[in-house]
Parts: structure tokens; sequence; C-alpha cells
């Protein structure tokens, strides 16, 4: 399987919780030998995160640093009225989104209403990506959650960090292998993300990694392999 050559969901330390700054994340990417990085801090709802405001100004971060290149999304939180936890003219300032429901932020409404907020919030047209869709305390109806995926045009994410905590995320290796089949019987693209919280953590991929193996994954629906794929998936210019 080849090699994964971008990172795009990482916090830095203004999501409140991390603990590297966005040039640090950068130099963590570089040993690592990766071409590009997303930095996506947390939308409000998550303790401690920034201000939203923050989301106005990315446009001064250079878009190269230490030689990786730079994206800027953000991961916004499902709300429980299948609405976004970050207001649109923020969110039009980002180069990509993310969603994913937060337990911090949601309470579980089972499989049914759990699976409707986040294909409502799927619809966003800043929305490229799913994050960790993969633990039972939230539940989903995964074949439910692939179709609008395909239909929407977004990404289900693999997120290593949850393979890492999975002592916590109920169930998430067989939700990941159930979501893996689906997406490969519907032709469904998926990200493999670190979620890092650290510069140490950037591009750490490995439990994914012999996941998506376990799983004979075709490599064509993995997004970033491949700098080019990644960019027209992302609507960026190559």
């Amino acid at each position: 399987m080849k090699k994964f050559v971008a990172d795009l969901h990482m916090h830095t330390l203004v999501s409140g919780h991390a603990y590297g700054t966005i040039r640090e994340m950068a130099a963590g990417a570089r040993e690592k030998q990766l071409q590009l990085i997303g930095i996506s801090e947390h939308a409000p709802g998550i303790p401690g995160t920034v201000e939203p405001f923050y989301y106005l100004n990315v446009a001064v971060i250079p878009r190269i640093i230490s030689g990786v290149e730079i994206l800027h999304g953000c991961e916004i939180n499902v709300l429980n009225n299948g609405t976004l936890s970050l207001n649109q003219n923020y969110i039009d300032c980002l180069d990509y989104a993310i969603v994913g429901i937060h337990q911090q932020c949601y309470e579980n409404q089972g499989p049914d209403n759990n699976t409707k907020n986040l294909i409502a919030c799927m619809q966003n047209d800043k929305v490229r990506f799913v994050s960790h869709p993969d633990d039972d305390h939230t539940p989903l109806h995964y074949e439910q959650l692939v179709k609008a995926a395909k239909h929407l045009s977004v990404a289900l994410e693999v997120n290593n960090s949850s393979l890492i905590k999975k002592d916590q995320r109920l169930h998430c290796y067989e939700n990941y292998r159930t979501m893996l089949t689906l997406c490969q019987q519907y032709q469904v693209p998926v990200i493999v993300n670190s979620d890092a919280h650290d510069p140490s953590q950037v591009g750490e991929f490995g439990l994914a990694y012999k996941l998506l193996e376990e799983c004979n994954m075709d490599e064509s629906l993995i997004l970033n392999n491949n700098i080019d794929k990644l960019k027209k998936f992302l609507g960026i210019p190559l």
C-alpha cells in the first residue's frame, strides 16, 4: 500500500487541549516526509477552544512552513438539532471543513437521529470530511452514512487516534471494518488522519494503515496517498 503524503486533521495550542504551534506541527510533518497538512482547530462547543474570530485572519499564515504546504480547516461539531457549531461567515474563510460528533456537545439520540443529524451537517458546501465516525456511544447507520457521503461528495475518515484509544471508543474497530466494506461497495473515498494533538503525533498512521491492509482497501479510494488526487477532491488548485 502506498504511503500517505498528507494529514488533514490536527490541533494546535489554540484548540485548548493540544500542545504544539502551527510551526511545530509543520516541523513534525517535515520529519515524517509529508507534503501537506491541514490545521483543523475545534469549533465552539469543545471546552477551551479558540474564539471563531480566529478564522477571519488565517490568510496571514504562510502557505508553506518548513517546506510543508499548509491548509486551514476546522473540526466543526454536529449539534443535536442537526446544525453546525460554527457560523457560515467563519466557515467561508476555511479551505475545508470537517464535521464530527463529540460527546462534549452532543447527546446521543440513537442511530436514526444521530445519522440524520450528521448527514444534515454534511450538506454544507465546505464540508469535505466526517471525523471519526466510529464510536457506538453515538451509534450510526453506516449504510445510510456511506450512501449520503457518496451523494454529497464527502469523504469518511479513518482516524488513527481513535484506533489508539479503542478502549474509549465503543466498537471502534468493528465499525471501521463495516464502514470500509461499504465504502468499497459504493466507491466512497476515505481520508486517513492522525488527529494529532502534539507535534510528535503528526503523520502517525500506523494502526490505520494496518487496518486498511487487513480490509484489502482499494487504494484508489484513499485520498491522501496522492497530493493531486487530494487537492482535486478539495477543489484546491494543483
